[in-house]
């Protein structure tokens, strides 16, 4: 497949990127402003916002996998797969 061209990737999804990079934002800012903030920081989840950013900002080629990884669960070989319920 070949990819579109960046000027062509930018046309098309510069809007939806906008949105979303501010709707990530505004939730970094309501985590701030919340009582109990300064231990947010050491929330696993705030943790990985942290980290999702800093894929973000990285030259990665691939950072769509990153981000997946990061908050994927590790792959169980022992996970018990749900039996159907009749």
């Amino acid at each position: 497949m070949t990819p579109l061209p960046a000027a062509t990737a930018l046309d098309q999804f510069f809007l939806d990127a906008r949105s979303k990079l501010l709707e990530a934002a505004a939730i970094f800012d309501r985590v701030a402003r919340g009582d109990g903030s300064e231990n947010a920081v050491t929330d696993p989840r705030h943790v990985k916002l942290q980290k999702a950013v800093e894929v973000l900002h990285s030259d990665a080629p691939n950072k769509a996998e990153l981000l997946q990884q990061l908050f994927s669960l590790a792959y169980d070989p022992d996970w018990n797969r749900p039996s159907p319920r009749f």
